[in-house]
């Protein structure tokens, strides 16, 4: 059975250095420390290009889904060991979902932050119990982080959360966050 690593990451060609370099430790990374593959969403520009390419360069396997209207834009990575073309971004994700066997998010846009809030929901409702990590690269998603706090001080989430999303400040953490997920329980209605 192939062990698929599913990355939520940024598409932007406008990067700083650093966000590129921390893609490429990522894929290299991956197949270092066991990971049969790569599940992405398929595309060829930004971190989500840097990431395949390390992968394959290392060894690895590449899963990219894309919607159909991206892979008409050139914006597909067609060197993909499999790439599946589906109708709709909603599609990408679910399929992205069944497939991987964990999941990490680099800094990204707001397509980042919706797979990111995706699959913490579905996490979070006890529809997987999948690990979940969050590569905190330069204090990037400190923000969202307070939020998600703020969230549960006025009780808009009951507390918990932190344990169902792991968090490291760089990729050299992704790994042990993996193998060691905290223990996670759903809140009471959704046991």
């Amino acid at each position: 059975m192939t062990k698929l690593l599913c990355v939520y990451c940024s598409s932007s060609s406008g990067l700083a250095p650093k966000y590129y370099a921390a893609g490429e430790e990522l894929g290299r990374g991956l197949v270092a420390h066991g990971w049969d593959g790569l599940i992405y969403g398929g595309g060829n520009a930004g971190l989500m290009g840097v990431v395949a390419r390390s992968v394959q360069a290392a060894g690895g396997r590449v899963v990219g889904v894309i919607p159909d209207f991206m892979q008409e834009r050139e914006l597909a990575f067609t060197a993909a060991d499999e790439l599946v073309v589906v109708p709709t971004m909603r599609e990408r994700r679910r399929l992205m979902e069944e497939r991987a066997d964990a999941f990490v998010t680099l800094p990204g846009g707001i397509g980042t932050l919706e797979e990111l809030a995706e699959i913490l929901v579905s996490r979070y409702l006890n529809r997987h119990a999948k690990p979940l990590v969050l590569v905190n690269q330069d204090g990037f998603y400190d923000d969202l982080l307070r939020f998600f706090g703020r969230m549960t001080r006025e009780n808009f989430k009951a507390p918990g959360l932190e344990r169902a999303l792991r968090v490291t400040p760089d990729v050299a953490g992704v790994w042990a966050a993996l193998d060691g997920p905290e223990v996670f329980e759903a809140d009471a209605l959704w046991r």
